[in-house]
């Protein structure tokens, strides 16, 4: 969320995958939680082992940081996969970070919606709370208030 400037603070970075897998294992022991560097910078790395993310969300990924490291490369989701890898949980802080990102003109309420219709909801098992809540964010943080 801070690639898209959101001014709240965190205490982890998450992150939906390492190339090569083994990585993972690595990069929890230099950089996950209670280790030297969390410590120091007081923020952690954090293996996410279950996210529901739009089926397709790969081929939109952002580089943080193009050509900064020689051995590392940072991957972000796009806005509209980040709002909709938050729809299942629904928390308090998901929703207001969907409500920065609608009224910081990143998101695209059709986007959202095609996104949901086609890459995500044929994977829920409760797509009828899910609708609910996207529908809800719609209508709360968007104008138009489209329908899913």
């Amino acid at each position: 969320m801070a690639l898209y400037g959101l001014p709240r603070p965190t205490g982890d970075i998450d992150y939906i995958s390492a190339v090569p897998t083994e990585g993972s294992a690595t990069i929890q022991v230099i950089a996950g939680p209670d280790t030297k560097l969390a410590r120091k910078y007081k923020v952690c790395v954090h293996s996410v082992t279950v996210a529901e993310v739009p089926e397709d969300y790969e081929t939109r990924l952002v580089e943080i940081f193009p050509r900064r490291f020689s051995n590392l490369r940072l991957l972000a989701l796009d806005p509209h996969d980040v709002v909709l890898a938050k729809l299942t949980r629904n928390s308090p802080v998901d929703n207001g970070d969907v409500e920065f990102l609608a009224k910081a003109g990143v998101l695209d309420a059709t986007t959202l919606q095609e996104r949901y219709r086609q890459e995500l909801r044929p994977y829920l098992a409760d797509e009828k709370k899910h609708d609910l809540t996207l529908q809800l964010w719609l209508e709360d943080y968007f104008q138009e208030g489209s329908a899913v």
